[in-house]
């Protein structure tokens, strides 16, 4: 038998593991008092409360390891999404929102296994005032709903319950989102089965809901910078683009289309590949603005512009380079592949028709092409632009309504 010394030993020893985080203690039954009996129960209890602690504890600090990796709100979303099944069970979890004036509970995010059967989705938004919802912030306290059938049968009126149910779900877990006394939304746990939900759920969301509610407004502040950056960085875009374009026509203006030929014989010569140019001049363009008006040379303008546009790749580019000139750079684009881009072009405007009270209206284009093979010879922005000129010239004094190569 077991002096009462050697089992104070014992019990010194049992309560250094629990401390050490070592819950599997046990004790001989070689003791017939019932104190030392009653006093070993409660330590074996206390172990095994321990233990479902600690591992729910360990559980939840990984948990928060993970959801702090997300930075946008939908990030931290998906992470909540794929660790919390760990703790808390659900079959899909949804996130709402509160305005800021504290008015509006708006859907904000919402994933399940079934993400066609959503029917409670993002931007559905309804009252906080008077709503069960309201009351859960008032308590502070996660609720559970058990049995969401019957508690439409109850609440009629309630249209997220109506939809959440044809939704397939029938039990859910509201949590309150709450920081510093300011409510910022709410999170839905939901099943598909009835009495999913128990005291120890609602439990387990209270040791994190802080660092979850600071997290997703963290994130959501985080999301609505990056928005407002997203934002004024197109509008930044756009007023660059903008800036580059001819007010008339909205091609590139003559600064801009002799930048985008520098960036190309750059590129050119660094990839060995050729670069062509066009030159281009409407014919009698100023026998049109004296016959049928300035507005009527604006329009040729505009509709020239756009038809030269259509005929090119995205990776080619047309500007205004004078007042009815145009300056066509075509990248990877020899002399001969040039020529059919330019005869296209020409046949594409000759075609078009313009109507005016004095009388129809057709147009022609003279076009001279100079092209750099960057491999045999590298020639600069100068010598293209005199050599396409040159050609264009020669398009001029043989006719018009032609291309010629230099």
């Amino acid at each position: 038998m077991i002096l009462p010394i050697d089992r104070l030993t014992l019990y010194r020893d049992a309560v250094r593991k629990l401390k050490e985080g070592d819950f599997s203690i046990s004790f001989p039954n070689e003791t017939t008092s019932s104190a030392f009996i009653d006093f070993e129960s409660e330590l074996l209890q206390l172990a095994a409360w321990l233990e479902v602690r600690f591992t729910e504890f360990s559980k939840l600090q990984e948990i928060s390891a993970e959801i702090c990796q997300g930075s946008l709100l939908d990030d931290v979303l998906e992470r909540i999404y794929s660790t919390f099944k760990q703790v808390i069970p659900f079959d899909r979890i949804g996130c709402a929102l509160i305005s800021n004036d504290q008015q509006i509970v708006k859907a904000h995010w919402a994933k399940t296994d079934q993400p066609e059967k959503i029917k409670l989705a993002h931007g559905y938004t309804s009252p906080l005032s008077g709503s069960s919802l309201e009351s859960i912030l008032h308590s502070q306290q996660p609720r559970i709903l058990n049995d969401l059938s019957e508690y439409l049968v109850t609440h009629p009126n309630s249209k997220s319950t109506r939809l959440i149910v044809a939704e397939g779900i029938q039990s859910s877990l509201t949590c309150p989102l709450i920081i510093d006394a300011q409510p910022v939304g709410f999170l839905f746990f939901s099943s598909k089965q009835k009495n999913t939900y128990l005291d120890v759920h609602q439990r387990i969301f209270i040791h994190i809901a802080r660092q979850v509610s600071v997290l997703i407004e963290k994130s959501r502040l985080y999301q609505h910078i990056y928005e407002l950056n997203k934002q004024l960085l197109d509008a930044m875009q756009l007023l660059k683009e903008q800036s580059c374009r001819d007010a008339l026509t909205q091609i590139y203006h003559r600064g801009a289309i002799m930048e985008f030929m520098q960036q190309s014989l750059k590129s050119g010569i660094r990839k060995k590949q050729p670069v062509s140019v066009i030159m281009a001049d409407l014919d009698h363009f100023k026998t049109i603005n004296d016959t049928f008006g300035h507005g009527m040379g604006d329009t040729v303008l505009k509709s020239v512009s756009h038809t030269i546009t259509a005929q090119l790749r995205n990776c080619d580019s047309v500007g205004r380079y004078g007042g009815e000139e145009f300056l066509i750079v075509l990248g990877d684009t020899d002399a001969a592949s040039a020529l059919l881009v330019a005869e296209r072009i020409r046949h594409a405007i000759a075609a078009l028709q313009f109507e005016h009270p004095s009388g129809n209206l057709t147009v022609t284009i003279s076009m001279g092409i100079s092209c750099s093979d960057n491999k045999n010879e590298s020639k600069d922005e100068n010598t293209l632009l005199l050599q396409a000129d040159t050609a264009l010239y020669h398009a001029k004094h043989s006719g018009r309504n032609r291309v010629s190569i230099s």
